[in-house]
């Protein structure tokens, strides 16, 4: 698939989980925004949606975007001023995830643990499960 093509999809996924939630989804009307959707979950909250890889034991999920630009690709990361939050539907686990900005506002991306590491390390760990659209979007909204 091309990268439109997994964008779409992607999208479609997305739409679909809020929905079963009972989250109204609104679509703004011009391109060129840096969201995608909006959710109504009490306040309006801006989506930017995104296809996610899992890697071994974790969900990479990236939150930033590429473009090309007249020097080539241009790689800029989101911002909590520009979205709310980054909607990833990850297609080999079929699930979509809910990734607040403030926490991670500037990063490029975050790996969400499906598993214990090896380690045994706890500290910084980012559970995928506590960002399933299911516990961060449920009745009590993100």
């Amino acid at each position: 698939m091309t990268t439109d093509q997994k964008g779409a999809v992607a999208q479609a996924k997305i739409v679909a989980r809020a929905v079963e939630l009972g989250i109204p989804v609104l679509w703004p009307l011009n391109d060129g925004l840096r969201y995608d959707l909006v959710f109504d979950v009490g306040t309006l909250v801006r989506v930017q949606c995104k296809w996610a890889r899992r890697r071994g034991d974790a969900v990479v999920v990236p939150m930033r975007t590429c473009r090309r630009g007249a020097g080539g690709l241009v790689r800029t990361a989101y911002t909590s001023a520009e979205i709310d939050a980054v909607a990833a539907f990850v297609p080999e686990l079929d699930e979509c995830f809910y990734v607040p900005m403030a926490p991670f506002d500037g990063q490029t991306m975050v790996n969400l643990r499906l598993s214990r590491p090896r380690n045994n390390q706890r500290r910084g760990i980012h559970w995928a499960k506590d960002y399933e659209f299911g516990a961060t979007l449920g009745a009590a909204g993100p």
